[in-house]
């Protein structure tokens, strides 16, 4: 009798570990297995999601599969570009579509682990809201040379950027970080090397430019108000709280290496198109999906504050469509007959983590063709039946 007693007492405490009320239903978090259920018990027209599948497997991106390869072709307009870091081969197609948390759809290896290039960004910039939460920084609109006090920031213009401008990528900041200019990263269609080096420098906050030096730059400084590897403050805030994999990585460049008071620490990449930025498989995209869809909570803990998830979905002043390294569906160039309530982290190669608040659903794709992207979330919305 004792026996039955405990095992049910196990059973009801497995239960709590993996489901919390909100708005008083039950809401699922996967433990270690992750539950699979029919999509049409959820809402979902199973025939057109199947369709959906199909299409991402059949729309794979058409890059190189060696992405030394596939790097340096798609940034051969860049000049001294070189690949600093670590690369790895790519798999193929892959993908997970998680309704109600629930896994309703997947395709290819979802358990190999790949470079995923700028959704990285994504990851950066919960590691900034980490900081913010801890009282590490104490509000985004502090000027970084408050922190960062080592000449990174010095001058009339660098002195001017605040955190508020790195995470939405308005800073403007000109300089030099591990051998890499700001203005040789993505230059612009016209002009040469001297236009670039001499051009006009934009007021932090109003002009939007992608810009990974200017990434890693906030990298430096997170590194920086740290003052412990960036990886390390993932794994522990983050990652091992939503039971992701020991196999993900987050690399830098094999010369990104500072030392912070008496040790050697690598400053890590906001995205791989110099090599390096974060590898990891599907399925660790896919807790990561869900726990911003949860607004940050994880069973019973909450492990990033929902006032931080809703500052990084604040369109930004110089760029609707761009919050705090999370893209937004607005403007003229959203995705169609996809609704606004969708956001999205996106790398080189279609590499996705979509999250559709309305319909509570998580889509990943990796090696999807990135021009394809709408047209893969339009038929998923395709699959949702009407009033669900």
């Amino acid at each position: 009798m004792r026996m039955k007693t405990s095992l049910a007492y196990v059973i009801i405490i497995a239960f709590y570990l993996t489901s919390s009320p909100v708005n008083g239903q039950e809401v699922y978090y996967p433990g270690r297995d992750w539950l699979r259920k029919p999509a049409a018990g959820l809402g979902l027209d199973q025939g057109k999601l199947d369709e959906a599948v199909s299409f991402a497997k059949n729309s794979e991106y058409k890059g190189s599969r060696d992405l030394r390869q596939a790097i340096l072709k798609g940034f051969e307009r860049e000049p001294y570009h070189e690949i600093a870091g670590p690369t790895k081969k790519r798999g193929g197609p892959a993908g997970i579509i998680l309704k109600d948390g629930f896994i309703v759809a997947e395709w290819g290896d979802i358990h190999r682990v790949d470079m995923t290039f700028s959704v990285t960004k994504s990851y950066l910039s919960t590691v900034a809201g980490l900081a913010l939460d801890h009282g590490l920084i104490g509000s985004v609109k502090d000027p970084v040379s408050d922190y960062v006090w080592d000449g990174t920031f010095e001058g009339e213009h660098n002195s001017q950027v605040n955190w508020h401008h790195l995470l939405n990528q308005s800073s403007d900041w000109s300089g030099t970080l591990f051998g890499i200019h700001d203005w040789a990263d993505r230059p612009p269609r016209e002009g040469g090397i001297d236009d670039w080096k001499r051009r006009e420098l934009h007021e932090p906050g109003t002009h939007f430019e992608y810009n990974d030096v200017r990434v890693n730059v906030l990298a430096y400084s997170l590194l920086q108000v740290w003052r412990k590897p960036l990886p390390q403050v993932l794994k522990e805030e983050i990652m091992d709280p939503i039971g992701a994999s020991s196999g993900w990585r987050w690399y830098g460049y094999d010369h990104s290496w500072v030392t912070l008071d008496g040790v050697k620490m690598q400053s890590v990449s906001g995205g791989g198109h110099s090599g390096g930025g974060l590898f990891i498989n599907t399925l660790d995209h896919a807790r990561f999906g869900l726990l911003f869809l949860r607004g940050g909570q994880w069973g019973d803990r909450q492990l990033l504050s929902k006032d931080w998830i809703q500052q990084a979905l604040v369109s930004s002043e110089a760029n609707e469509r761009y919050g705090y390294m999370w893209w937004l569906n607005k403007g003229e160039n959203a995705w169609k007959e996809v609704h606004e309530d969708v956001y999205y982290a996106a790398g080189f190669g279609g590499n996705f983590i979509v999250i559709d608040r309305r319909n509570d659903l998580v889509v990943v794709t990796r090696w999807l063709e990135p021009s394809q992207i709408n047209e893969m979330m339009r038929r998923v919305m395709k699959a949702l039946k009407p009033g669900k």
